[in-house]
């Protein structure tokens, strides 16, 4: 019997996932990126990302990030890789602003993610080289930590191409949906690939491909990543003695503790300015370089006048409620958009693959909250 053929427009963790688990389930997949997974244009691209399960009440994503974690882990016995390092993941609360970690506790209880609230002094006893002031309570994910960002894409797209799929590194032009369904796609090469269904995975190029469609849906953002470098022979702050962290104030800071030499990772939150990631220059702001510093200061005071050893520019790819997209295209019925991640989608990425493989291959409706119907109701 022919297989089905697929085409998966994008190697990022959404697509290159998505890729792998249709081949794993017998489809006939072709993989396309513009510069290759986990290239420094994508929001996949960079060395690491938090994994944790903490998300608020009344969502699917703590659910899907255990079930994605189990993932992980089971692609690493598999592969006898590591990408996943479980250092934990400690969030800093005050009281005053809270709701929404308060909010995580019955979801993690319900996926049967371990967890404990600590107090101020026992945080204190535990890490004396963070300054608690003002952090009323936390919330330790022991089992939680961190992922290798660009060196999991390319193992992914390693396997996918040993299994049997085919990879070709070029850009994909918008399409034309005049004609529904839709029946190939024009490349950057000149050439035209044809399939049966289509899967775009885009990331922060989606709203470019389809501008009618998520043009206005889809916001990339510029995101300012900073590392800080320790003082010589002081391990206070590498991934042994740290655990990845979050810390939920007027602002919201995040960071990751010194792996691989590359320094302590320190980033805000804040949604930044409107970014072009083709064209866009990676270059940091000053101001958030001084905002952040600040804030090292303040909350890691042994790293005052730490020198900055690297930074770097990624973006999110932003939806108006961080929710992602995962739906087919409403007027081509053989076209799948996946993105949306908003800072927070790629530790799902082996569940979210999963979890499309299914909807492409068995014809079924994703989520309500994932549809891009819910947009409709905002206007």
């Amino acid at each position: 019997m022919k297989k089905t053929h697929i085409a998966v427009i994008g190697a990022g963790a959404f697509g290159g996932w998505t890729a792998l688990h249709l081949l794993e389930r017998g489809a006939h997949v072709t993989l396309l990126d513009a510069w290759g997974p986990g290239n420094s244009r994508a929001s996949s691209g960079g060395e690491t990302r938090i994994m944790r399960c903490t998300y608020g009440p009344d969502q699917p994503y703590t659910e899907l990030a255990a079930h994605s974690l189990k993932l992980w882990k089971r692609y690493e016995r598999q592969w006898n890789r590591q990408f996943f390092h479980p250092d934990g993941v400690l969030w800093m609360l005050s009281s005053k602003d809270d709701a929404y970690e308060r909010g995580s506790l019955a979801a993690l209880r319900d996926a049967g993610v371990k967890f404990s609230e600590l107090s101020t002094p026992q945080m204190k006893k535990r890490w004396p080289q963070i300054n608690f002031s003002g952090v009323d309570w936390g919330i330790l994910e022991p089992d939680s930590g961190y992922l290798e960002a660009r060196a999991s894409c390319q193992a992914v797209a390693d396997v996918f191409i040993a299994l049997g799929g085919v990879y070709r590194q070029l850009a994909v032009l918008p399409p034309s949906i005049d004609e529904p369904p839709l029946k190939e796609l024009r490349l950057s090469d000149g050439t035209r690939l044809k399939a049966d269904s289509y899967v775009f995975a885009c990331g922060p190029w989606l709203g470019k491909l389809f501008p009618d469609i998520l043009g206005s849906l889809i916001q990339a953002t510029k995101q300012d990543i900073f590392f800080f470098g320790p003082p010589a022979g002081d391990s206070r702050f590498n991934d042994i003695q740290l655990p990845v962290w979050g810390d939920h104030g007027e602002r919201f800071f995040y960071g990751i503790p010194g792996n691989f030499s590359r320094g302590f990772k320190v980033a805000d939150d804040t949604r930044g300015a409107a970014f072009d990631p083709t064209s866009g220059e990676r270059v940091v702001s000053e101001a958030t370089l001084r905002r952040v510093r600040d804030y090292v200061e303040f909350r890691f005071p042994a790293m005052k006048d730490a020198p900055l050893i690297e930074t770097r520019v990624c973006q999110y790819e932003q939806t108006s409620d961080s929710d992602f997209i995962v739906d087919r295209h409403p007027r081509m019925s053989n076209a799948w958009l996946l993105g949306g991640g908003s800072g927070h989608g790629f530790k799902h990425g082996p569940a979210l693959g999963e979890l499309a493989a299914e909807l492409i291959l068995k014809d079924k409706k994703p989520r309500k909250c994932w549809q891009l119907s819910r947009f409709s109701k905002e206007k």
